[in-house]
């Protein structure tokens, strides 16, 4: 364990509720978290009271075997090994590209810092501007050289408060896959905060869901997308809906029985004794219902997203549920259609229900 974040709440002034409340998570050397969460649900307090910018309430922070935060111990943010990249970069405009890596390291000898910054410039492809000013530079550019700034000095730890914010959505993309292999190459563990799925997805070998200041799930990817820990997890994540649903006994165990047929005998499935008469809610995502002309279960389009190589269509079943589809974009069907859809699900994310 590298990081431990033990149950640390924050609390500003004259505030109604905690910015981050009990929040508990840990990372493994060389392991990228990731916060992710709407606006105001308190991913940047907690990545600001781990940088030390900020002094928690209650609970532990520790790096290794060092504690950081706790009673009556604050460790201030310069003494705590940590690096930060912020949305606006804050590169210096002044100084050249070279000189802007280097502001952190004049601890170093002349030769050694020299060869600190070449050394950063390569790992961020910026040896041939090493000479320029930062207005000099793309965004893109000018986040790659607050990276290697942040990194010169060795952090223990990189703490990146959603840098990507400022660029165009293909250039976001391609940063969080080249950050993600710096990164990894150089074997450093970092906290990542954005508000973007796809960031996080390309990023995270660990994420975490924040709400309302608490931590609803910190998991892997595939767990926060395939058995989300709250019916807030599998709403924030993805796309989905959820139906009304029974589970019933069958001949070889529990079954669910939906507004799309039943699911027999699928994975994970709870007893139907789980729920009051076995009524609960049915997590749908929008990878579970296939488009099939064959099928006696019909969807009328109400809602189509064109995403390039698929559609996402929004279907109203005549029974009123709503559900969502993926469908290859050569399918291109005219809203008011009627489809036919089928589930395929190997395994069902049921919820209390909500009437």
């Amino acid at each position: 364990m590298f990081l431990h974040v033990d149950q640390v709440s924050l609390r500003y002034p004259g505030a109604t509720r905690a910015a981050v409340d009990r929040v508990g998570l840990t990372l493994s050397t060389g392991q990228i978290g990731v916060l992710i969460g709407p606006s105001g649900c308190g991913k940047t307090s907690l990545l600001r009271a781990i940088a030390g910018l900020e002094r928690p309430h209650d609970g532990q922070i520790w790096i290794k075997d060092r504690m950081l935060s706790g009673p009556g111990l604050h460790t201030a943010p310069e003494e705590r090994q940590i690096g930060m990249v912020f949305q606006d970069y804050a590169l210096f405009p002044h100084l050249s590209v070279a000189e802007n890596i280097a502001f952190g390291i004049k601890h170093l000898s002349a030769a050694e810092r020299r060869q600190r910054v070449a050394e950063w410039l390569d790992v961020v492809g910026l040896a041939h501007a090493a000479q320029r000013t930062p207005h000099q530079l793309s965004g893109g550019q000018q986040q790659r050289i607050a990276l290697a700034r942040a990194l010169a000095p060795r952090p223990q730890l990189l703490l990146l408060d959603e840098p990507f914010s400022s660029l165009d959505v293909d250039l976001r993309e391609r940063l969080a896959h080249d950050l993600r292999t710096i990164l990894k190459q150089t074997g450093t563990t970092a906290l990542f905060v954005t508000h973007d799925q796809q960031e996080a997805f390309a990023l995270g070998d660990v994420i975490g869901v924040m709400h309302q200041g608490r931590l609803e799930q910190w998991d892997s990817p595939y767990e926060l997308y395939h058995r989300p820990a709250t019916r807030f997890v599998a709403e924030f994540i993805g796309h989905a809906v959820f139906t009304p649903a029974q589970i019933i006994m069958c001949a070889q165990g529990p079954c669910v029985h939906t507004p799309l047929g039943e699911i027999d005998n699928p994975n994970e499935c709870p007893l139907p004794s789980a729920y009051p008469d076995g009524q609960c809610d049915v997590l749908l995502r929008a990878d579970d219902i296939i488009h099939d002309d064959d099928s006696p279960v019909k969807g009328c389009i109400e809602r189509k997203a064109f995403r390039g190589s698929e559609f996402l269509y929004t279907l109203r079943l005549a029974t009123g549920e709503q559900v969502l589809t993926h469908v290859p974009s050569h399918h291109d069907h005219h809203l008011g259609e009627w489809i036919g859809i089928r589930l395929q699900m190997d395994h069902v994310v049921t919820f209390p229900r909500i009437t």
